[in-house]
């Protein structure tokens, strides 16, 4: 089974969806990679920095609430990132021509739109990076972030 586009997932457009593509999906977990390229958002000197990968754990989570809403035939919505717990990645950096597999599994989700992933970044299996990861995502999106909702 092919997966969707990771453009269709994410509340992101162009240079903004840093990820590459959706490897697996199903209804509790969303398997994404990124290649690092020189063209790679947030590149210098040979790499980008490990802190980008909440970042890359973030966007997979949005893929993952995107992937669930298009099982539903509801539309992508926006939703925030809150924090993480004990990120942790045991290199400064992201080297050029890695290959990441980010790795996200949904532990909770509550009514009020809040969540909880526990999430890893790969390489050639190995465990660069992991985090527990809290985001929000509001029943409407639009009050949310404070806009007219008449």
């Amino acid at each position: 089974m092919s997966m969707p586009d990771i453009g269709s997932l994410v509340p992101h457009t162009g240079s903004m969806v840093i990820i590459d593509r959706i490897i697996s999906a199903d209804e509790e977990s969303l398997c994404a990679e990124v290649g690092i390229r020189e063209d790679s958002l947030f590149y210098q000197d040979g790499g980008v920095g490990a802190w980008v990968g909440i970042e890359y754990m973030a966007q997979a989570i949005a893929a993952h609430a995107g992937y669930l809403a298009n099982l539903l035939g509801e539309p992508v919505k926006i939703g925030f990132l809150l924090g993480s717990r004990r990120y942790e990645c045991c290199r400064p950096s992201f080297m050029l021509g890695d290959v990441l597999r980010i790795d996200v599994k949904r532990l909770l989700v509550s009514d009020n739109g809040i969540g909880s992933y526990d999430c890893s970044i790969h390489n050639m299996n190995k465990k660069l990076a992991n985090a527990t990861v809290t985001v929000f995502q509001p029943a409407n999106e639009t009050s949310a972030i404070g806009g007219n909702t008449e």
